[in-house]
């Protein structure tokens, strides 16, 4: 909730912490350091936290936190100094280059310190496992620390350096620090009777110049640093103003405002009240009337030590005594109303800050729980979907990869049920084979060609339709193309160059499939390896796998083609020992041609026209008396057998014979070259395959476990996804379990 500025009460103001986020306190009363009931409650929570931070899990998850922001010389070291009772470096170089966190503990035992050491990134700012160092002993005297902090922010700013030295006393050259700003951070953890529950963080200040010997690049670096805390919507931005520099140039105010812009989670602290130009105290004041830049958590003011007061070794008591006599005793503070009396002096706001954290952190706990699992779960799916990581056997794993590949390899090559599979793909290329070499049969027509244009169209050869299944119907077509000029005779060399020429012409389908099938295998082939290998290391695997194949598949096309070669030289040279088969095509093949003729002859139908015919049928009868009276008994049918042989008979034969072989020869090749093909090349793959990839990747011998490893290794993003995502998860569980020892 929001407060109308100069009428808030106590309890308003402890509860309208985040408004929009928190429940309403008690309007009873606030939490403070002096509730006894809750005192007990917030340690336990604050400690979570604490625990929660040295996890690293800030990475992931919003954790409720106060950090200190400022210009530099804003004050900001003297309040934190007040607060904790500590005295930081005030050397130039190491005091401002990296967060401080402190962590204070109100408990009944001696004033101690703890400085740690907290690396959260490498010396490139990328997240590494979360590393927690003790940075030396224990310290009980005060006036120790100082020395020990500046040894502490020297080891983060040079993470490459043994930060046993550092501790030591190793001195860096300034300047020469390995970072000029980390993320990495110093912790303190301080516990003692005069001190309150509270953490924060120390960022540091802004920077508005570089002088000569500065790099420009730094007033980003740290810019980026205080808004990598403050954009955070659980981080409670403790502002520093000071003073003596006019309000509307300080940067910290202006990036507190971009990012908490209602000022809801901002609490202002005004220091160095001491050195406002006389006649501007109004203009202060008024902030902390909430008039001007009103914040939800109010503005206060601190006074603290000058540099004379702290050269003289004053102590923190005193210290704060002095802040209370100036606040009650200098003009204008003396005169504000009672209620704004509030806001004044370190202590309060101490124990403002304590109440504001512990009501966060009481808000908050159950969303981390639940914000905690989400992520655990979104983390562990991501894990899963990256691929396998590199086996710890890698001999067993490649072996274990080329034994799955090799296996779908042999199922392919001898063929799967699919109607897509290799085999049957193949078969449909087999086929178009077939008829293109069918198509060369011989297309003999059994005229003269000089008769040809009288002659009827030649009819198909019946007997070929139940048994070829392929197109017939150009069996006799007019193509000149094709046609063959009969002579009166032809001798058998004439026979084998017909053969000859008919044969050659079975050299293009037969290459044409030899090329289609290595394309079909080697494109199949492809597929298998980018499967198996695709996610084996960074890729060299799949690539040496592919070459080792193709490799043992051009040498099995090699084979092939010698043996499709041979295959066709043997069938130029006409030769079988299936006479049967062939005898019976050659005599079917003379019976068409002849037939064909005869159908085209009129001499038997004038004959039995004649015989039909009542005034001509006499003339035949006298041609059988006469054949009788010589004692040659006849018929009318056997007339024709007293007409001369057919002139073309020879060349009939030498058709039947040629047309005949063709059918032994064709089926016998159509046969052989896709058996040869599927033997050599297809089969063939398989043969001796184990042994070319056990060769080409040498994976035998001595240094076969440092062969296999190298190429299981994950492609580097890969391999840093994995463990960025391990190292979050890590964290996350770690978070998780303390968050279980959490008893209230």
């Amino acid at each position: 909730m929001s407060f109308t500025p100069g009428t808030s009460t106590d309890s308003e103001i402890a509860t309208s912490v985040f408004s929009d986020s928190l429940p309403s306190a008690d309007t009873n009363g606030g939490v403070g350091l002096s509730d006894p009931a809750t005192a007990s409650q917030r340690r336990a929570m604050l400690d979570l936290i604490n625990r929660l931070r040295n996890t690293g899990v800030q990475r992931d998850i919003d954790l409720p936190m106060i950090a200190v922001i400022g210009n530099q010389s804003a004050g900001k070291s003297s309040l934190i100094e007040s607060i904790s009772g500590i005295t930081l470096p005030r050397s130039q170089g190491t005091c401002t280059r990296c967060p401080t966190e402190c962590k204070l503990t109100q408990a009944d035992t001696p004033w101690t310190c703890v400085v740690k050491l907290h690396f959260i990134t490498d010396e490139r700012g990328s997240p590494v496992k979360a590393t927690n160092i003790t940075f030396g002993d224990a310290i009980f005297n005060k006036a120790h620390v100082e020395e020990r902090i500046r040894r502490a922010q020297r080891a983060i700013l040079n993470p490459n350096t043994d930060y046993k030295k550092l501790l030591e006393g190793y001195q860096i050259t300034s300047g020469a620090n390995e970072v000029s700003f980390s993320r990495n951070y110093v912790s303190l953890e301080i516990s003692g009777r005069e001190l309150a529950d509270l953490s924060f963080v120390d960022l540091p200040g802004l920077i508005a110049s570089v002088g000569r010997a500065g790099d420009a690049n730094d007033i980003d670096l740290v810019k980026n640093l205080v808004t990598s805390y403050i954009e955070k919507p659980s981080c409670l931005i403790l502002l520093t103003v000071a003073c003596e520099t006019d309000f509307e140039n300080q940067g910290a105010h202006h990036l507190a405002k971009q990012y908490d812009p209602k000022g809801k989670r901002t609490v202002g602290v005004l220091t160095k009240p001491d050195r406002i130009p006389q006649g501007e105290e109004e203009s202060w004041i008024r902030l902390i009337r909430n008039e001007v830049e009103p914040l939800d958590n109010n503005w206060y003011c601190v006074k603290q030590p000058s540099s004379h007061d702290i050269t003289l070794g004053i102590n923190w008591v005193d210290a704060r005594n002095m802040e209370k006599q100036f606040f009650a005793t200098k003009k204008p503070w003396s005169g504000l109303d009672s209620h704004l009396h509030r806001f004044l002096g370190t202590s309060r706001l101490t124990e403002r800050l304590s109440a504001i954290l512990a009501e966060l952190i009481a808000r908050r706990l159950p969303e981390i729980q639940d914000e905690l699992q989400t992520i655990i779960l979104q983390t562990r799916s991501d894990l899963g979907e990256l691929p396998l990581a590199p086996s710890k056997n890698p001999v067993g794993e490649i072996s274990r990869v080329l034994k799955e590949f090799t296996r779908e390899l042999s199922e392919l090559l001898k063929g799967t049920p699919d109607e897509e599979g290799l085999v049957q793909t193949i078969r449909s290329h087999s086929e178009v084979f077939k008829r293109e070499v069918y198509s060369t049969a011989p297309n003999f027509i059994p005229w003269e060609q000089k008769d040809s244009p009288r002659r009827p169209k030649l009819s198909p050869a019946k007997f070929l339709s139940n048994e070829e299944n392929v197109n017939t119907e150009e069996e006799g077509a007019d193509d000149e193309g094709r046609t063959r000029e009969l002579p009166d005779y032809y001798p058998f060399v004439v026979q084998a160059d017909y053969i000859l020429t008919i044969v050659n012409k079975w050299q293009e389908p037969a290459d044409e499939l030899f090329e289609i099938v290595n394309s079909i295998i080697r494109e199949r082939v492809g597929k298998v390896v980018e499967k198996h290998f695709a996610h084996v290391g960074r890729g060299g695997v799949k690539q040496a796998v592919l070459m080792i194949v193709y490799d043992h598949l051009d040498e099995a096309a090699g084979r092939t083609k010698e043996k499709i070669d041979w295959l066709l030289q043997v069938e130029r040279a006409p030769a079988t020992l299936n006479t049967h088969y062939y005898t019976d095509y050659r005599d079917k093949f003379l019976a068409h041609y002849r037939g064909c003729r005869e159908s085209g002859n009129n001499t038997m139908s004038n004959i039995r026209n004649i015989t039909t015919n009542c005034h001509k049928s006499e003339t035949v009868n006298k041609a059988l008396s006469s054949l009788k009276e010589l004692g040659i008994s006849a018929e009318v049918d056997d007339l024709a057998r007293l007409l001369p042989s057919d002139p073309l008979e020879v060349a009939l034969g030498i058709m039947a014979s040629v047309r005949g072989y063709f059918q032994v020869a064709y089926k016998r090749f159509v046969d052989m070259v896709p058996l040869a093909i599927d033997y050599e090349m297809v089969r063939g793959m398989e043969r001796g395959l184990d042994e070319a990839l056990l060769e080409g990747l040498q994976l035998t011998g001595e240094d076969a476990h440092e062969r296999c490893a190298a190429m299981l290794q994950e492609p580097t993003a890969i391999s840093s996804k994995r463990q960025e995502l391990s190292k979050k998860l890590e964290r996350l569980c770690a978070a998780r379990t303390e968050l279980k020892r959490l008893s209230i």
